[in-house]
C-alpha cells in the first residue's frame, strides 16, 4: 500500500500542486515540496512500520511474556487547510500502517484536496473502506468523536479547537493526539553566525506565507548584535517572494494583531500595510521594540509578520523564549555547538529544538508539542504507536 502510494504522489504531484495552489494559495514550488515531503513519509513507513510494531521480548518469570501492538479501530483526523496534503498524510500513513482505519473531517476551503486524498488512498490500497473523506462542519465532526465508531481522534487545529476536541474525547475516554498552535522562538546569541541566522529565520518566518504552526514566530536576539541582525533580516524577507494568505478573515486578523502591537509601543520596521489588489496578500512584516505583554509577544501571528525581541543576555533570552503559552517548536543560533546542544536539550520548553537549523517536521522524528501546543506525537515510531493498544501477553 505504501509503495504504491508513493508511487501514485510521484506521479501526480504536479496536479497536486495545482490543487493546493488554486484552493489555498501556496505558490506551485511549495506545493511540489509538500508532495515530496508526503513521499518521504510513505516511503520511511515501509520500513518503519515492521520495526515499530515488531512485538518487544520482556523477560520475566513467565515462559514468554512480550508486548503487542494491535490497530484500536476507526481513527478520525481533523486537519487544516495550511498543508492540505502533508498534514493528512503525516496522521493517516502511521494509523494506516498499524492496521486501523481513517475518517478525514478537513478544512472546508481544501475539499478539493480532501476528496483528492480519499482517491489516493482507495487507489494504493484497493479498498474504499479504509480512508473516507466526509464533507461536513466542523462542529459537526466533533460531536462524531462520541460515536461509537470511533476510536480515537488525531486533531492539527487552533488551541482553541483543541480544547473543544480534548473535552469530547475526555467525556468519551478515547484517545487523542493534538498538535495545536505555535509561536516557536529562534534565539540569536552574541557568537552566531549572524547572516547564516537571518537567512534561516527569513525562510523560516516566510515559509507558506508565514502560515505554519511551527514557522519562527519570534526573534529573540542578544542586544549587541540586535542592529546588525535586524538590518540582514529585514533585507532577506524584502527580497522573498511569498505567496497570499488562504481567507481574507485570516488576512485582517493579522492586520488587527500588527496594529494592536503598534499601539502598545512596537515599531513598525517594514511592510505592515494591506495591498490593493486581488488576492489576499500580505506583505513580508517585521515589528521592532516588542516586549512580553504585547500581542505580537504573547499571540499567534498566523501569517509573514515577525516580531524582534532584544534580550540583555543569554539567560533573559532563553526566558523570553519561555515566556509563551505556547511550546511546539525553538531554534538557538551559536557558533558554541556544545552550548546549542546544551540549550535545545535542557532549556528551551518545546516538543522539537533546533540547533542552527530551522524548525521543521520529518518522518524520522516524532513531531508535536507542550503546553497549549498540545499533547501526544505524530511521525517516527512514536506516532505509529498513539493509536494501538500496547498489548501485555504473559503466559505462564
Amino acid at each position: 500500500m505504501l509503495r504504491k502510494l508513493a508511487n501514485l504522489l510521484e506521479r501526480d504531484k504536479a496536479e497536486f500542486a495545482q490543487l493546493i495552489k488554486n484552493e489555498m494559495g501556496k505558490p506551485i514550488a511549495e506545493g511540489l515540496a509538500e508532495i515530496d515531503k508526503c513521499i518521504s513519509c510513505a516511503n520511511y513507513y515501509i520500513e518503519e512500520s515492521a520495526k515499530a510494531l515488531a512485538p518487544i521480548e520482556v523477560t520475566t518469570e513467565a515462559k514468554r511474556s512480550y508486548i503487542s501492538f494491535e490497530p484500536i479501530g476507526t481513527v478520525l483526523a481533523i486537519m487544516p487547510w495550511n498543508f492540505p496534503f502533508w498534514q493528512a498524510i503525516r496522521c493517516a500513513v502511521p494509523a494506516l500502517s498499524a492496521g486501523n482505519a481513517v475518517l478525514l473531517k478537513h478544512a472546508s476551503n481544501v475539499t478539493g484536496c480532501a476528496l483528492e486524498l480519499e482517491r489516493l488512498f482507495a487507489s494504493a490500497t484497493g479498498r474504499r473502506d479504509l480512508f473516507r473523506t466526509l464533507i461536513l462542519p466542523g462542529k459537526e465532526a466533533v460531536k462524531l468523536i462520541a460515536r461509537q465508531e470511533i476510536a480515537g481522534v488525531s486533531l492539527t487545529g487552533s488551541t482553541a479547537v483543541g480544547r473543544e476536541v480534548a473535552a469530547a474525547a475526555g467525556k468519551a475516554i478515547k484517545k487523542c493526539v493534538l498538535e495545536l498552535g505555535g509561536s516557536d522562538a529562534y534565539i540569536v546569541l552574541a557568537d552566531a553566525d549572524i547572516e547564516a541566522a537571518a537567512k534561516i529565520c527569513a525562510q523560516s518566518r516566510l515559509l507558506n506565507a508565514g502560515q505554519s504552526c511551527i514557522a519562527a514566530k519570534r526573534f529573540i536576539v542578544e542586544k549587541c548584535i540586535a542592529e546588525k541582525f535586524t538590518e540582514i533580516f529585514i533585507a532577506e524577507l524584502q527580497k522573498r517572494a511569498i505567496g497570499p494568505m488562504a481567507r481574507r478573515d485570516l488576512r485582517d486578523e493579522l492586520q488587527r494583531q500588527v496594529e494592536r502591537t503598534l499601539k502598545q509601543g512596537a515599531k513598525l520596521l517594514c511592510g505592515g500595510k494591506v495591498p490593493s489588489g486581488n488576492g489576499f496578500h500580505y506583505p513580508a512584516t517585521a515589528l521592532g521594540g516588542v516586549r512580553p505583554g504585547m500581542v505580537a509577544f504573547d499571540e499567534e501571528l498566523f501569517g509573514p509578520v515577525a516580531a524582534i525581541i532584544e534580550a540583555e543576555n543569554e539567560e533573559e533570552a532563553i526566558r523570553f523564549a519561555n515566556q509563551s503559552q505556547f511550546g511546539l517548536g525553538a531554534a538557538i543560533f551559536t557558533k558554541d555547538v556544545a552550548k546549542a546542544e546544551r540549550i535545545a536539550r535542557d532549556e528551551l520548553e518545546a516538543g522539537s529544538c533546533f540547533g542552527n537549523a530551522l524548525v521543521k517536521s520529518d518522518p524520522r522524528l516524532p513531531f508535536g508539542g507542550i503546553k497549549d501546543s498540545g499533547f501526544g506525537r505524530e511521525l517516527a515510531g512514536f506516532g505509529i504507536r498513539e493509536f494501538v493498544n500496547i498489548k501485555t501477553v504473559y503466559i505462564a
